[in-house]
């Protein structure tokens, strides 16, 4: 294998190796208990994958944004309209679990659809239309709720939720694996899926890459936009889901920030804010190295300021590492 093509694997591949990297270094600087490394114990691993689930969901819709060259600031808001939503609909109002967790779902889903329309259809820059649109989503959130948190509790009688809501709390496979992990591993799975064989994957990236060109091929842009927004904002309702299902409580001002880690896991793996490079399979290293990190921080007792600046170093880091990438102005094929 030549050396160029070494060098354009690397930068492939930069958020895997970039996790091993920084796994490997937790290992060296963890903490110990009795002799055994804190950070490689079972239920410390698992925590990580936990901790990191709700962004990691949110990041795999982002990547598809960022893809057409777009962003989506508003997920943040999103996730705490739709654990406010959850909430309410299945405390206050008595909704049974399927209907409510659809209608939220829908929620997040129109939401997303409603600002690729004005981004796609009306030319407006979708840093603009989403800005706009955490701002709305956060309002609602606020007057939903009447600007208070919603506490769950179970059972049978009115004003409380049923009983399965709870399992997004618990875990699976003989109390082993974090629900909300599972559910991440399956979205992460379909969307590396949508990526690796349909037609659909072949206009992401062709829009990314070169806009004009992919219309005059006849690539169908304002709907794949509109839609990819529309999946976006569905994967951050179903985040805020997951948020209020592992909380028990559902808060106005829940997901406040959760915008800027999406995009952090994004970058680090590899996809370009450009647009038209990228995989899910880097974005999902890029939110385990972030959580990898932020966990050996806290292992070791790290400021938590520390830690931020530590998180912002590695994501500029990664940033300046596409600027090196060889045939970075070129768009690239279909990937997971």
């Amino acid at each position: 294998m030549s050396g160029r093509r070494v060098l354009a694997a690397l930068f492939r591949f930069q958020s895997v190796f970039g996790l091993v990297v920084v796994f490997a270094a937790a290992i060296v600087f963890s903490p110990t208990n009795d002799g055994e490394l804190v950070f490689l114990d079972s239920e410390n691993l698992l925590n990580v994958v936990r901790a990191i689930s709700e962004i990691g969901i949110i990041a795999v819709g982002m990547t598809l944004v960022i893809l057409v060259g777009g962003i989506d600031l508003s997920v943040g808001s999103v996730v705490g309209l739709a654990s406010v939503g959850v909430a309410e609909l299945l405390t206050t109002n008595d909704w049974a679990l399927v209907p409510a967790v659809l209608a939220i779902l829908a929620l997040g889903l129109g939401f997303g659809l409603v600002q690729g329309i004005a981004s796609a259809r009306f030319r407006i820059q979708s840093f603009i239309v989403t800005l706009a649109g955490m701002q709305i989503a956060r309002g609602l959130a606020r007057m939903w709720s009447g600007g208070e948190g919603v506490s769950i509790t179970y059972g049978d009688g009115p004003g409380q939720a049923p009983v399965p809501f709870s399992l997004l709390g618990e875990r699976t496979f003989n109390g082993t694996v974090p629900i909300p992990a599972l559910i991440f591993v399956v979205v992460a799975a379909l969307a590396v899926v949508l990526l690796r064989v349909t037609a659909f994957s072949r206009h992401l990236y062709a829009i990314g890459g070169n806009e004009k060109a992919a219309r005059l091929s006849g690539v169908p842009v304002v709907r794949v936009k509109v839609l990819v927004f529309g999946l976006c904002g569905l994967l951050a309702a179903l985040a805020g889901i997951v948020h209020a299902g592992q909380l028990n409580f559902g808060g106005p001002n829940d997901g406040s920030g959760y915008e800027l880690n999406a995009i952090a896991a994004v970058v680090i793996g590899g996809t370009s804010l450009s647009g038209g490079r990228g995989t899910v399979l880097g974005t999902v290293a890029g939110a385990l190295l972030v959580g990898v990190l932020d966990n050996i921080l806290q292992l070791n007792n790290i400021d938590s300021n520390v830690q931020l600046i530590v998180v912002g170093v590695v994501i500029v880091f990664a940033a300046g590492l596409q600027r090196l990438r060889p045939g970075r102005t070129q768009p690239v094929q279909a990937g997971p």
